[in-house]
């Protein structure tokens, strides 16, 4: 299957992932850094995921749908503990996550 199909949640990864990883390094220069461990690891995990998320789907690759089901998830973990911050990169962060777990969890109902 060609990728162009799944253009749409690649870029909603990729946008994803980079808001994560500056979400993730501007959370370390909080004041209140410490109590935003949660907020950072979950930056982390999900900024990786996207990233792997978009090149399974841009190889086509057989495990597309369950690497994007793992993805939404871990995408609306990231937005809920984003929510809690009012900073601008959290609540950027959160937005895109909430975009891009639409989107993945979209493709993880498609059929290979």
């Amino acid at each position: 299957m060609n990728h162009e199909h799944h253009q749409a949640c690649i870029d909603a990864c990729v946008r994803c992932a980079e808001a994560c990883e500056h979400c993730g390094s501007a959370c370390l220069e909080e004041n209140d850094f410490s109590e935003r461990a949660e907020c950072i690891r979950l930056n982390k995990d999900c900024a990786a995921i996207c990233w792997t998320a978009a090149g399974f789907m841009s190889r086509g690759s057989y495990f597309m749908n369950e690497i994007c089901r793992a993805c939404a998830e871990i995408c609306d973990a990231c937005d809920a503990e984003c929510e809690k911050y009012s900073d601008e990169h959290c609540q950027q962060c959160a937005e895109a996550c909430r975009l891009c777990a639409e989107e993945c969890h979209r493709m993880a109902a498609t059929r290979v």
